[in-house]
């Protein structure tokens, strides 16, 4: 039986995550606390999103619910208090993620000079508009309707520990050091699973919550950043390219599966909780 060890929330798109105990489960990710996953985005002053490939110090910047705000933090910065509810006759501006282009709520002037000294970069936040739909890829559903916020692809990402504890042995092997689970930004850490036993699981149930894997996660250079500090190190993606590419992503180096919540939406995930687990074959 597998255990869900881990619920992570990303409130900003590519900022700190906020670890939670529990969490609903939404056809579009993760909610809990009042906000949802990826809610919030941070965009260049022409609309296109940012991440931590062009900023890595967004990931020094930590969003944690606090009353009715998001309260945002950074080094060397005063604290940002972002109300949770809507603000009626905010203005909506069309950005780029990928290759969708959405309007998004627009979070002011106060909060885009905020994040601009924060990043030192001129940039604005968005947040995701609650009457918005932006569905996932059906190639890889098998027709299944999802949809996400502002995360790259699909709702959910998930990773088995002992995929990172394989990935761990053999950097050390190479004589790197090993990497914490947050180098690989996922939603659901599982324990209980064969390494990268998540690569060929059909599904996932938790009582009436049925999650499904559906895509490899092709990996970026973000590994490579020290989520506690925003500094770069050694790309870890030399280490996986040994062994962790697949040929149905032209060779991109994996780790990670994107799911969809197949039933059970608004159903509660709790850390501790188990999965009955089915395999592909």
């Amino acid at each position: 039986m597998a255990t869900l060890s881990q619920l992570i929330l990303y409130p900003i798109k590519s900022c700190a995550a906020m670890p939670v105990s529990e969490a609903v489960a939404t056809v579009s990710g993760l909610s809990a606390l009042g906000v949802h996953d990826r809610e919030w985005m941070l965009v260049t002053t022409d609309g296109q999103f940012l991440t931590q490939r062009e900023c890595p110090r967004m990931a020094t910047i930590v969003p944690r619910v606090d009353g009715g705000s998001l309260l945002v933090t950074a080094p060397g910065m005063p604290p940002l208090r972002l109300p949770l509810e809507l603000e009626q006759g905010r203005r909506t501006l069309r950005v780029q993620i990928w290759d969708d282009e959405v309007d998004a709520i627009d979070c002011g002037d106060g909060a885009a000079a905020w994040f601009g000294e924060a990043l030192h970069t001129s940039c604005r936040l968005v947040r995701f508009k609650p009457d918005l739909a932006r569905p996932t890829s059906e190639k890889w559903t098998g027709g299944a309707p999802s949809s996400a916020r502002f995360a790259d692809a699909y709702p959910l990402l998930l990773i088995g520990q002992s995929a990172l504890d394989e990935i761990n042995a053999r950097m050390r092997a190479a004589g790197r050091d090993a990497l914490p689970m947050d180098r690989f930004r996922p939603n659901l850490v599982v324990e209980g699973l064969e390494p990268f036993e998540e690569d060929y699981t059909e599904s996932l149930q938790a009582g009436d919550i049925l999650i499904k894997p559906v895509k490899p996660c092709a990996r970026c250079p973000i590994p490579a950043i020290d989520q506690a500090t925003g500094i770069p190190g050694p790309d870890p993606l030399d280490i996986l390219q040994s062994w962790r590419t697949k040929a149905i992503l032209d060779g991109a180096v994996c780790v990670g599966m994107n799911c969809i919540v197949r039933e059970g939406e608004g159903g509660v995930l709790r850390v501790g909780q188990s999965f009955e687990v089915t395999l592909s074959f």
